[in-house]
């Protein structure tokens, strides 16, 4: 099942296409959830209740958080936006000069 979302999504064919604006995203926003959600669903339940026991080992407090990683993860991605701003007013600024 999962190999069949995963399909869709690669997939250029869509039920309703993307060209058409905002209706044309709903498929992908209702048919991949809803995919994703029935392979979880066919995991039989022992094995998922065993996955679910060894992450939970492995967090003992609860989620895992990597704030860290989210802060140096973040700066990258605006520095890189800043990067690509600059770039974009200067092409800009020298297209009119």
């Amino acid at each position: 099942m999962l190999l069949l979302v995963i399909a869709y999504v690669l997939s250029p064919i869509d039920l309703i296409p993307d060209s058409i604006p905002v209706i044309g995203f709903l498929d992908d926003v209702i048919v991949i959830p809803l995919g994703v959600a029935l392979a979880a669903r066919l995991i039989p339940k022992e094995i998922m209740a065993e996955h679910r026991a060894a992450a939970a080992s492995k967090f003992p407090s609860g989620r895992p958080r990597f704030w860290r990683g989210c802060l140096i993860v973040s700066a990258i991605w605006l520095v890189l936006t800043g990067l690509v701003v600059f770039m974009i007013v200067e092409l800009i600024r020298r297209a009119n000069h």
